[in-house]
């Protein structure tokens, strides 16, 4: 009897005793450890993920997601590497992959509405900036390409499984469909199908003067199907209608009128449209006519159908979005089609359009293309092309005798796509979200209106598909509906992010220059600007930090600072939308990414001139001399009656304040184990500030609780609060391929919006959508939650990538 798993992993435990922090760190970075070795020295052997040191700044491209997505969900089988930027750890015992695309979403919206978002910010343990992209994400991920994928790693039972798959992969209906059966919705065009094959689009060239339907954007499988047809004649200015026929989904006629046209008639084209004459003389119906009674008939959902059916809508000039071509469902090679005729007396054994007939009868044609879309939506497209292969497509799959030798099959060729390797595997694929051209072999891809429908249906399926893609696209649609300038919303999220890190500090000297208070407020970290506000009597400035802990460091240091006489004050700005920042600062503190987090700077020496520098220490006032730059030919500043003696003060003045690891290291592991240390420095400058990541948060406490003893060696520390993800917190509100932040032109901060308040409400929708989600899938399942981003005038603002493998429950 094999042992258990957890108690193979208590053996290794007892057997390998666990390393210190940075070696552990050491090996991560270089990948050459054994994943279920590394796992079993923590506290759980569940997978987890995680992402390498030097990888963890930089944002990750959609190839590097499709790199985490092929290992997750294949391993090491045919050859799949680990991913180049992550490991995730006990792959083997990984038992799906889910992955929900976000639409309209910045990394900067999720920071903004932090609070708000509570299971996103609580449930996944790791974050990284996500590079936008132009392209169909879902359907990228489902076609990437994967050469080097090994298919002799696929087992005989499931290669015999999918052999009459294999020698009709090739087909036409296969290559656009799949195998499976599915519902109405998986044949109703897309917009870049329709405007690709020249059917009648709203906002395209040549339809100005078409009139729409009143059609909902998305429909569902149980939308109503109408059949149309239309019969035409030649005039003066082209062709015109002449007839229009419409039936309901059970056949009945609901519309059958003659159409007079507009223009003199050159050829009635009786042989075709059985149009005479005499039946159009006594007629009155025009073209606008038709065109009001079709948009009464059809239901707000309905799919129309019929047989090139771009040519009724053109005749028509009626514009309706969801529509359903049986000519490009019946599919020949080379995109030839059959005629209606044929398909008829194909599959429905019925005959139409015959000699004896005078001309073509459009109720009945109306009938026909709607029977052949119910029978193809019903029996599915695998079905359909094996019981009318040779019918219809003039071949047929030769079964091999018994009593004869098997003629010579040409090498198979090589499966690459992602998706035709999973099912090849066995292994349920699926996609859920907006209509979108998704042309691969889904086991299960479902169209719906909105996120909560897309949710909903997901949490409906009885078994939960291994890999699935769900893309919520609400959020974007009502995004443009309650913000017409979309553009300007990005940039008033990104100045609010900005004014978390803002202090105003005043009143200064009357001398005091931007480099003076640049000089004095970079002890608390990096300064990204500063802005001179001279009053009538007084100069005050705005000082605006990279990171959120160099304004927090600056309140609790700087105010009631001694500046040359005078008292300066420190204080954040008051806007509406800085109300709750105490509350986002705290739970940033205890978020599970800053949790063994410490932020950390040292004091510099040369700040400026003879700055007596007041601060509180838990609870108790120090006063520091910080001597400037070239203090040789000054004289000595005066004896202070502070936390130091005189000596103190010098030794304090002439210390370095230079930070490195090795520094840092002798400082801080007194408190904990350092696992790492992040230093953030421009090009040749030193760095000014630091992250400590401590083992555990207990040494993360253990130094906070030192302050004071800290504060003598000159160190200013608080808990991190910027995730350690990102470089600096500005950093996401800087467009990629530009080097300067989105700035609000006005910088007006207005009193919070209606628009804003049904932003919030969107977002607890949406993240209680996405909780959901998360607690139906079963245990030890990728999660793997993408904001995609968007693309601004001022280049590309990223999106963000939350993961997080399900425990067990």
């Amino acid at each position: 009897m094999e042992p258990s798993t957890s108690t193979a992993c208590d053996s290794k435990k007892r057997k390998n005793n666990a390393p210190a922090a940075h070696e552990t760190a050491k090996r991560l970075k270089t990948g050459q450890e054994d994943d279920e070795a590394v796992e079993c020295g923590r506290t759980s052997c569940s997978p987890r993920i995680s992402v390498l040191p030097e990888s963890l700044q930089q944002a990750i491209t959609p190839n590097e997601l499709m790199e985490l997505l092929h290992y997750a969900a294949l391993g090491k089988t045919g050859g799949i590497k680990h991913p180049s930027w992550c490991r995730l750890h006990r792959q083997r015992k990984v038992q799906g992959v889910n992955v929900v695309l976000v639409e309209g979403l910045t990394q900067s919206h999720f920071y903004k509405h932090y609070l708000t978002l509570q299971h996103l910010r609580s449930n996944y343990t790791t974050r990284v900036t996500f590079t936008p992209s132009s392209d169909n994400l879902a359907s990228e991920i489902f076609r990437s390409e994967l050469p080097e994928f090994d298919c002799s790693s696929v087992s005989e039972t499931e290669k015999e499984k999918n052999a009459i798959h294999k020698a009709l992969k090739v087909h036409p209906v296969i290559t656009r469909f799949g195998t499976e059966r599915r519902g109405l919705t998986a044949y109703v065009l897309t917009e870049e199908e329709m405007i690709k094959k020249h059917y009648p689009v709203k906002g395209m060239p040549g339809f100005e003067e078409f009139i729409c339907t009143d059609s909902v954007d998305n429909v569902t499988d149980s939308s109503p199907l109408y059949g149309l047809d239309c019969e035409m004649c030649l005039t003066e200015k082209g062709y015109e209608l002449t007839r229009v026929s419409l039936v309901d989904s059970d056949g009945n006629c609901v519309l059958d009128d003659l159409v007079k046209p507009e223009n003199r008639i050159l050829n009635y084209l009786t042989k075709f449209s059985g149009i005479t004459a005499a039946m159009l003389r006594p007629i009155k119906t025009t073209l606008r006519d038709v065109q009001a009674k079709i948009r009464t008939l059809l239901a707000r959902d309905a799919v129309l159908v019929g047989h090139s059916i771009n040519n009724d809508l053109v005749s028509l000039k009626l514009i309706h979005k969801n529509v359903i071509d049986t000519s490009l469902l019946y599919r020949k090679e080379f995109g030839q089609k059959f005629k209606l005729k044929v398909l008829a007396e194909t599959v429905l054994k019925r005959e139409i359009q015959t000699d004896d007939k005078k001309g073509h009868n459009p109720v009945e044609d109306a009938l026909a293309a709607l029977e052949l879309a119910q029978y193809f939506i019903k029996t599915g497209p695998r079905q359909v092309v094996e019981l009318h292969l040779e019918e219809l497509w003039g071949y047929r799959i030769e079964e091999e005798s018994a009593d004869c030798e098997p003629a010579p099959t040409p090498a198979p060729t090589p499966i690459t796509r992602f998706a035709d390797i999973l099912q090849t595997l066995g292994r349920s694929v699926a996609f859920l979200g907006k209509r979108s051209d998704v042309a691969l072999h889904l086991s299960n891809q479902q169209w719906h209106n909105s996120d909560k429908e897309v949710v909903a249906a997901f949490r409906r399926n009885t078994k939960c598909p291994f890999f699935s893609v769900l893309q919520l696209s609400s959020f974007s649609n009502q995004l443009k509906s309650f913000f017409p300038d979309k553009e300007r919303q990005y940039q008033k999220v990104c100045a609010n992010l900005r004014d978390m890190c803002v202090v105003f500090a005043g009143p200064l000297p009357a001398d005091f220059s931007e480099r003076d208070v640049r000089r004095l407020f970079r002890c608390c970290g990096a300064v990204r600007k500063i802005k001179m506000l001279n009053a009538a009597v007084r100069v005050h400035a705005e000082v605006e930090f990279e990171q959120l802990e160099g304004a927090l460091l600056a309140l609790k240091t700087l105010n009631g600072l001694n500046v040359q006489g005078q008292s300066i004050k420190v204080q954040r700005p008051v806007y509406e939308s800085m109300l709750d920042l105490d509350l986002t600062l705290d739970a940033l503190s205890i978020d599970v990414l800053n949790s063994s987090h410490l932020y950390a700077v040292k004091l510099n020496p040369s700040m400026a001139d003879s700055i007596h520098l007041t601060a509180k220490v838990n609870g108790h006032t120090k006063c520091l001399d910080v001597t400037p730059f070239q203090t040789a030919k000054r004289s000595p500043p005066a004896k202070l009656n502070g936390y130091y003696s005189e000596t103190e003060s010098k030794q304090f003045s002439n210390s370095k304040s230079k930070l490195s690891e090795e520094t840092l290291r002798e400082t801080f592991d007194r408190f904990g184990a350092v696992e790492g240390i992040i230093l953030p420095a421009k090009p040749g400058k030193h760095p000014r500030h630091a992250h400590i990541k401590f083992d555990s948060s207990e040494g993360k406490h253990a130094a906070l609780s030192s302050s004071e003893d800290l504060w003598k060696e000159r160190y200013l520390i608080c808990p991190s609060l910027t995730p350690p993800h990102l470089s600096s917190w500005v950093a996401m509100t800087t467009p990629m391929n530009s080097e300067e932040a989105v700035e609000d032109e006005e910088r007006t901060h207005m009193h919070t919006s209606s628009q804003d308040q049904e932003m919030e409400l969107m977002m607890k929708k949406l993240d209680r959508h996405l909780g959901k989600l998360f607690r139906s899938l079963p245990d030890c399942t990728l999660s793997v939650v993408v904001l995609l981003g968007h693309t601004s005038a001022h280049g590309h603002l990223p999106g963000l990538c939350l993961m997080e493998v399900k425990q067990e429950s």
